[in-house]
Formats: C-alpha cells, structure tokens, sequence
C-alpha cells in the first residue's frame, strides 16, 4: 500500500498485514471502508488487489465487480445518477460470474441489493438520489 495515500494506510492499521483466515487485507479494508460510506477508499483499497492478481486471476471479476459497486456509490454521493446505474449493471454482471457464496460474501444478496439501488433510481426516472433518502448499505462477511 506504499503508493497509496496515507488515510487509506491508516484506514488499515488494525488489519493484519497478512489478513484474516485467508482474506487478504485489502478485501477485508474493502468492507471496512464500504461500511463507513468511505466508497472511493474502498475502490482505492481493494484496486490495489484487483491490479496485481492481473486479468488471468481467478478473482479478477470479482474484485472488478466490488470495485465497480463501491464506484456506483461515489457516483450517488456526488448525485450523478445515471453513471451510477451504469456501475451497478457492471458490477451485477461481474459478481454473476461467482458462486451464491464466494469469498465468505453472499452474492444473492450482493446482487439483490445492487439491483434494489438500481431501481431506486431507475423508478425515479433518474431524479431522486436514493442515498439521500435511505441508509447507506452495508456489506457483512458470512462468519466462516
């Protein structure tokens, strides 16, 4: 994370360099910023990840589709509402290509959420900003 900014180092400080039972750090600071309405953190934290596993990396998608949810996110905060959709149809077609269970992350429920954001605004005719109107989301790890 040398090249990173030093919040995002902060941000990690209490995760082990080596992660937990398997995840790495980054996947795990992922959820912890996505948790704090810290959206580009997150897009920041795990892009370090989603870029050395390369394009062959069998998580490579995933990473991507995560990547691209918290995105959508820091879309809604700036209410830009059509760019956001337009990441979460990203991320829902790259989390698809998973398992329901991957990564201790239920992606039924990844999926329905994303697509309960999507047609917020969808519903809305692209007006009302559901961020401002609902709480923020919040991703869980299954316990393993």
């Amino acid at each position: 994370m040398s090249h990173k900014s030093p919040r995002i180092v902060a941000l990690l400080a209490d995760l082990p360099a080596d992660g937990i039972d398997g995840l790495p750090r980054q996947y795990l600071g992922f959820f912890q910023c996505f948790n704090q309405g810290l959206y580009f953190e997150a897009h920041d934290v795990l892009e370090e990840l989603w870029l050395a596993e390369g394009r062959s990396g069998a998580n490579h998608a995933f990473h991507k589709g995560l990547i691209q949810w918290a995105g959508a996110f820091v879309h809604l905060q700036k209410g830009r509402l059509k760019p956001a959709v337009a990441l979460f149809n990203l991320a829902a077609a790259n989390l698809a290509k998973y398992p329901a269970i991957h990564w201790r992350l239920d992606l039924g429920a990844a999926l329905e959420d994303i697509r309960c954001w999507r047609q917020a605004i969808e519903s809305s005719g692209f007006r009302d900003n559901p961020l401002a109107d609902r709480p923020p989301p919040r991703i869980e790890l299954l316990d393993p």
